[in-house]
């Protein structure tokens, strides 16, 4: 029988296993325009946090004793649409399940980059489009200007490093740990920051970026944040992609530097991947080019199995990951 986890209980603080629970369902039938999916790649995110918490947000909270949802990569097993064949590899957003029946609209079917699957759900998926239009549409940044991005060794932050060095940019990048910051370092970051050997992050920034940053790329937020704004320069733009620092806590880190926004002319502007969806293809286009010509690669933190889906969502709280966290069925 198809298995799938759900959301047991409402975390307080950092969810705990007994937050989750794995249930059978039965095999759902297929409607007119309905396609069976075999789930081959599960992606969690920190985004999903928010999603279990019973509040007002961009997204819809998971609901109780229901089948959570994420980014998922799978087969076509079976088809009632025309537009989908069985066979078609096709990404959607039934994850945390191994088993998807939905309709055909809802799924996209992979373009041919000759990259792994597993790829459009990591640099060619949601976090390397939030990287991409973050960095050069959001903040706007330009060949020869200063970024900082924090979470450097994740996701959407590794990427973040490398499209800004291929454009021409200087690279600041923080990670925790000297193993973390090591990769940073090869992916072409001109400075690495980390952040867990004790030393004050602005004087930290300080030290890598005297004359200061044009662009923050935010993956992380309070203290992260707060140096960011210590060293912007004059007309600097921030991209807040997430605040992982303050999911799990109701205590939100002090800002001793928000008054800068204002005397350096600060654009801060927060920010969803969703909108830029319809900008794929020109989003493929470019990124292909560069990890075809060796500008751009990826690394995956990968847990195997269903079973293993919530200890790959916790891993990405306690620094478990290197890269996209991944589940393989």
């Amino acid at each position: 029988m198809p298995r799938s986890w759900t959301l047991k209980s409402r975390p307080a603080g950092m969810p705990k296993m007994d937050d989750f629970a794995l249930m059978e369902t039965a095999s759902a039938s297929l409607g007119d325009g309905e396609v069976r999916v075999a789930n081959r790649w599960l992606s969690v995110d920190p985004y999903m946090r928010g999603r279990m918490n019973d509040t007002k947000s961009y997204v819809a909270p998971f609901a109780l004793g229901e089948p959570m949802q994420g980014g998922a990569i799978g087969e076509v097993v079976e088809s009632n649409a025309d537009s989908v064949k069985v066979g078609d590899m096709v990404q959607h957003m039934l994850g945390w399940r191994d088993e998807a029946v939905l309709p055909a609209a809802q799924v996209q079917k992979l373009p041919d980059l000759g990259v792994p699957v597993q790829q459009f759900l990591g640099m060619l998926g949601m976090p390397g489009m939030t990287a991409y239009w973050g960095l050069l549409d959001v903040a706007s940044a330009k060949p020869g200007e200063t970024v900082f991005v924090s979470a450097a060794a994740g996701a959407v932050g590794s990427t973040v490093v490398q499209v800004a060095k291929a454009k021409g940019m200087t690279v600041i990048g923080s990670a925790g740990g000297a193993e973390k910051c090591a990769w940073v370092k090869s992916l072409g970051a001109d400075h690495v920051i980390d952040y867990k050997d004790g030393t004050s992050l602005v004087k930290a920034l300080g030290a890598a970026a005297p004359d200061g940053i044009d662009v923050y790329f935010d993956n992380v937020g309070g203290s992260h944040l707060d140096a960011a704004l210590a060293h912007a320069r004059d007309g600097a733009r921030f991209a807040i992609c997430g605040m992982i620092e303050g999911y799990n806590s109701g205590t939100p880190t002090e800002l001793k530097y928000l008054m800068r926004v204002i005397a350096a002319r600060i654009r801060v502007q927060g920010f969803l991947v969703t909108p830029y969806f319809a900008r794929a293809t020109e989003f493929y286009e470019d990124m292909a080019a560069m990890v075809k010509s060796g500008a751009l690669t990826s690394q995956d933190t990968v847990h195997d199995g269903l079973d293993a889906t919530p200890d790959a969502f916790l891993g990405l709280f306690s620094g478990g990951n290197t890269g996209k966290m991944l589940v393989r069925l």
